[in-house]
């Protein structure tokens, strides 16, 4: 898995579990939605560590917990 699919795969848990939407997790971070929509967008490579940051401060979690699951543990060689 890349780190991206990592990172929305990620958001798409916590959101889920909290019963929110993509849309109100861009309302919550202070984004507009197309950038909320734009990271889930498959064909979009990359996602900034800024947008991933604005996520968590929405959604009052901090990076650390953010990045602490299992699903970072293994991901595949970003360099090809």
């Amino acid at each position: 898995m890349s780190v991206k699919d990592a990172v929305v795969t990620r958001f798409s848990q916590i959101c889920n579990e909290r019963g929110i939407t993509i849309n109100e997790l861009a309302n919550l971070s202070g984004v507009t939605p197309s950038t909320a929509y734009s990271m889930f967008d498959k064909s979009r490579r990359d996602v900034s560590i800024v947008t991933i940051k604005k996520f968590c401060d929405g959604i009052d979690i901090s990076l650390k917990d953010f990045f602490d699951d299992d699903i970072f543990n293994n991901l595949e060689q970003e360099i090809k």
